[in-house]
C-alpha cells in the first residue's frame, strides 16, 4: 500500500462532531450562494421570538444568533448529537427536542414565533401547527441533485436519498399546509476539492449522498480522481441548494 492511499484510509477513519467541516478547512471551497441565510434569519428573528430551530446539528449555527436560552428550542434526530446537546445547549437553557423520527412529535403546537431550519428534515405540515398564526419560517435547503455527479462517479446505480426535496414540490407543500410563500430561490454552486483524501471523508461522513463508500472498493477511482486532480488542481462538483421564506397564514387547517 502506498502513503498516499494509507492516507486516504486515515480519512476514512475521522469522525465528525456536530455539523463541523473544519476538518476540511482549506482543503475545499464552495462558490457563494446568492442569498446570507445567517442574514436572512437575523433580519426575521427579534428579540422576544420564541425561536425553534429545526435539526440544529451541534448547535453550532444556532448559536451564533445569540437569542435568549429561554426562548430558544432546538430538534436534533442523529444521537451522537443529541448527546453533545445536552452537555452543551441544554445546560445554557435552551429547549432540547430530540427526535429521532424527525416529525417534530414531542414539539407543542402553536408555540413558536419563527420556525428555522438549515438543511434539516422538512415535515411541512408539523412545521405550520408548531408555529403561531402569522409565525414566519426560513429554511435553507440541500436540493436532492447535491453532488449527483461525483456520487455516480462512485456508484453508478446512485439515485438520491431525498428526491422530492425539490423547490417546486417544497413550495406547493408548504401552500397546502397554510403559508403564504414570501420568496423562493434555487441556485447551483461549485464545490471544488484540492486533494483526494478530503473527498474521501466528505463522503464518509454523508453516507446518504455516498451510500456504502468504501475505500479498498473505490481505490481504482480514487486514483482516477487523483489523476485528474494532477491535471485540474481540483475536483469539482456542484451543491444543489435553495431557500425559501414564508409565513403561516391566520387560518391553516
Amino acid at each position: 500500500m502506498t502513503a498516499l492511499e494509507s492516507s486516504w484510509f486515515e480519512e476514512a477513519q475521522q469522525s465528525m462532531h456536530g455539523w463541523d467541516f473544519s476538518h476540511l478547512a482549506g482543503r475545499w471551497q464552495t462558490a457563494d450562494l446568492p442569498w446570507d441565510y445567517a442574514a436572512l434569519v437575523r433580519e426575521r428573528l427579534s428579540t422576544d421570538d420564541r425561536w425553534l430551530d429545526i435539526d440544529t446539528g451541534g448547535g453550532e449555527l444556532m448559536g451564533r444568533f445569540n437569542h435568549q436560552p429561554a426562548l430558544t428550542a432546538v430538534t436534533e434526530g442523529w444521537q451522537p448529537n443529541v448527546e453533545l446537546l445536552k452537555q452543551t445547549v441544554a445546560k445554557k437553557g435552551i429547549t432540547l427536542y430530540p427526535d429521532a423520527a424527525e416529525q417534530l412529535t414531542a414539539v407543542p403546537n402553536s408555540t413558536f414565533d419563527i420556525v428555522t431550519n438549515s438543511h434539516g428534515a422538512m415535515p411541512v405540515k408539523r412545521i405550520a401547527e408548531v408555529l403561531k398564526p402569522g409565525g414566519r419560517f426560513v429554511t435553507q435547503q440541500v436540493g436532492a441533485t447535491n453532488n449527483y455527479a461525483l456520487s455516480r462517479f462512485f456508484d453508478e446505480h446512485y439515485e438520491p436519498a431525498y428526491p422530492d426535496n425539490q423547490l417546486l414540490t417544497v413550495v406547493a407543500q408548504m401552500q397546502a399546509a397554510g403559508f403564504e410563500i414570501l420568496r423562493a430561490e434555487q441556485a447551483y454552486v461549485a464545490l471544488s476539492f484540492t486533494d483526494v483524501g478530503a473527498i474521501v471523508y466528505y463522503a464518509t461522513v454523508i453516507p446518504w449522498e455516498f451510500p456504502h463508500f468504501d475505500v479498498v472498493r473505490m481505490l481504482p477511482k480514487l486514483h482516477q480522481l487523483q489523476s485528474l486532480l494532477a491535471i485540474n488542481g481540483r475536483i469539482t462538483t456542484f451543491e444543489d441548494r435553495f431557500m425559501i421564506i414564508a409565513r403561516k397564514l391566520a387560518r391553516c387547517d
